[in-house]
């Protein structure tokens, strides 16, 4: 007995750029509120060191106001740029978050070694 299943056409592959737009943009959404509630937590936690409130309620690694601001800034970039990658513009990241180790600058910059060499030489 031979059994054939049959399915639908479906859609066809796109090789295009900017194929996940809706998804990042739902994800930038609900990152937003996340990362409000670590706002929420890590000012919480530094009024509570502060005597302002009362007691933090979590206990351990958790209980540090610095991990909850510094997880809330990183939610809130990352909703942006999934935002503004969901509204149409592209994935980049804000160049003061970019870290260039040992990057060259390129040749064509004043002071780099290859412009150096080429103003020597002239």
């Amino acid at each position: 007995m031979i059994v054939r299943i049959h399915f639908r056409q479906g859609q066809r592959l796109r090789k295009t750029t900017g194929k996940n737009r809706r998804l990042a943009a739902a994800s930038g959404a609900l990152l937003i509120p996340v990362a409000l509630m670590a706002y929420v937590l890590g000012f919480w936690r530094l009024a509570s060191d502060l005597g302002i409130t009362g007691e933090f309620a979590i206990r351990g690694l958790f209980s540090h106001w610095q991990l909850w601001i510094v997880t809330a800034v990183t939610l809130q970039v990352a909703a942006s740029v999934l935002t503004r990658y969901g509204r149409g513009g592209e994935f980049h990241l804000p160049r003061s978050l970019t870290f260039h180790f040992g990057a060259a600058p390129p040749p064509d910059s004043p002071g780099s070694p290859a412009a150096a060499r080429s103003a020597k030489a002239s």
